[in-house]
């Protein structure tokens, strides 16, 4: 918000004029790591409004998240020839999951971990591989035909709602957080889809893959990440600061 910086006061043709300067505080746009920090005050331009306060939930939620995604893929690796996990290819796709663990954390380290770990943003990146595990795990997949369009919608939702949380930290504004959020959640589909075509061509007839399904998941998780993103910038909005940031 403008506010008045300094009077300057002068004489000009005899009358003195008063002038009242406005400028507004002179941060920097934020590289990107930055957008991971809890702190909206090192997080890119100065505006409240883009800040969610920090939640002990959070933290708990992310720990949740990652050590049942660690035992989830330990039971598919586990236990490959259960009827849920035939053809699926998970000690393949083992690795990649657990990938997700490792993300925001190492950008978080990158910047020099001045700022709050941001336990949300890491929570809802790591959540669509813990469900998408689960789904396979629990046999959702095999019992219920419509597992795998629920999934993706959702999926995205998660996935995309945390990139835009991050994406808000640079102080873009919300209407740029959203359309990146939209836009990066409508390219990773279509990497995900090539990566489960490559699966496939290795043998795990289990997917079933269509030209049909391939287009509804495309159209499913591109629709859930501008839906995520939506979602994320409400969350922003409604809530308030953090009153410790505000006095530090």
């Amino acid at each position: 918000m403008l506010r008045p910086w300094v009077v300057v006061l002068e004489r000009y043709s005899g009358i003195r004029r008063v002038y009242a300067r406005c400028e507004a505080p002179s941060y920097p746009p934020a590289p990107f790591p930055l957008a991971l920090s809890t702190d909206w005050r090192v997080a890119g331009r100065y505006d409240p409004e883009m800040a969610a306060p920090t939640n002990p939930l959070h933290h708990r939620i992310l720990w949740i998240v990652r050590v049942g995604l660690v035992l989830a893929i330990a039971f598919s690796v586990a236990f490959p020839n259960l009827p849920q996990f035939e053809g699926k290819g998970m000690a393949f796709r083992a690795p990649f999951y657990l990938l997700p663990l490792i993300v925001v954390p190492a950008i978080w380290r990158l910047r020099g971990s001045r700022s709050d770990y941001p336990y949300l943003v890491d929570a809802l990146v790591v959540a669509p591989f813990l469900v998408d595990t689960l789904g396979n795990a629990l046999n959702f997949y095999n019992t219920y035909d419509r597992t795998d369009d629920v999934l993706h919608f959702v999926n995205w939702v998660l996935l995309m709602g945390g990139v835009t949380l991050a994406l808000l930290r640079l102080g873009i504004g919300r209407l740029n957080a959203w359309s990146l959020g939209w836009g990066f959640g409508g390219l990773a589909i279509i990497w995900w889809e090539a990566a489960e075509y490559l699966v496939q061509l290795q043998g795990t007839a289990g997917l079933s893959l269509t030209y049909e399904d391939t287009i509804g998941d495309l159209l499913l998780s591109s629709t859930g990440g501008a839906v995520g993103s939506a979602l994320a910038i409400f969350f922003v909005g409604t809530s308030k600061p953090n009153e410790q940031h505000l006095r530090d």
